[in-house]
């Protein structure tokens, strides 16, 4: 049998760091809510899709028409509430998150 060489054992690739571009943020979304109040089990189809998440990257400062710089409004860390259906879904490794748009933020969760 031949010997392998270390340059051509699988090597498990490099996790991805994104970076959004302007205008966006990175959220990593809360999960869904798997059970009610009175613990009844929800099935994936009935889950809320989740609206709050924790920033976890962000774009540069949004240049809008006329000029004018709108700078990001979040800082990463924070806990923020979206959109319901505002941005979009990417999987990073292995991770489900979303390229949410400056506008689409509603709130940032204080305390």
């Amino acid at each position: 049998m031949g010997r392998t060489s270390k340059t051509q054992i699988d090597k498990a690739p490099a996790p991805q760091k994104i970076k959004p571009l302007m205008g966006y943020v990175l959220v990593e979304p809360t999960a869904a809510e798997t059970h009610t109040l009175s613990g009844i089990i929800l099935p994936e189809s009935a889950q809320e899709k989740p609206a709050m998440g924790t920033v976890i990257s962000i774009g540069s400062d949004l240049i809008m028409n006329g000029g004018k710089v709108m700078a990001a409004p979040v800082s990463v860390g924070d806990k923020v509430y979206f959109k319901k259906w505002g941005g979009d879904e990417i999987k990073v490794n292995g991770k489900e998150l979303k390229l949410v748009k400056f506008d689409d933020l509603i709130a940032i969760v204080e305390g």
